[in-house]
């Protein structure tokens, strides 16, 4: 009998405020693949939650503050670290309320101007959707890895 299939469900969030974007430096976790690279916020959808609602958890838990986000593309990745399949949700926030905290498990939070985000330590597939992150339309995308390589992507706008 065949494995059923799975699709790990997920959100990225990115934090912009006074031309800057808050990044997550990835060098806490042991056997994290993308060890030292720069990230968005955000995690794996709980069992029952929806993109939206876990979007906002993530980022409070991992930065100690409160967004209001908003949905800017449906990404799907397929093969990194593995040959699981991600549906992840992007998301960006102009801004947030409370205190960002320090002391994320999951690595360093800093601060990188806006324009830099393309010349930092991020994925190949990373700055296939990041160009688009501010842009009006949504989008569809697809981000494909075979052995940790970017192999292929497309990127689809919608117009509403």
């Amino acid at each position: 009998m065949a494995e059923a299939y799975k699709k790990v469900i997920a959100t990225l969030c990115y934090v912009q405020k006074d031309g800057k974007t808050l990044m997550l430096v990835r060098n806490k976790k042991k056997d994290d693949m993308l060890k030292g690279w720069y990230s968005g916020l955000g995690g794996k959808c709980d069992k029952g939650e929806d993109p939206y609602n876990n979007v906002i958890r993530e980022v409070r838990d991992e930065a100690g503050i409160t967004i209001d986000p908003i949905y800017v593309a449906n990404i799907t990745f397929i093969g990194p670290g593995g040959e699981n399949e991600w549906e992840v949700h992007l998301f960006r926030s102009n801004g947030f309320s409370g205190e960002l905290n320090t002391d994320c498990n999951e690595g360093e939070l800093v601060w990188i101007e806006s324009s830099e985000i393309l010349n930092i330590n991020i994925s190949d597939g990373d700055r296939v959707f990041l160009e688009h992150l501010n842009d009006d339309k949504f989008f569809f995308a697809r981000i494909e890895y075979k052995d940790n390589k970017l192999v292929s992507h497309w990127i689809k706008f919608i117009t509403l």
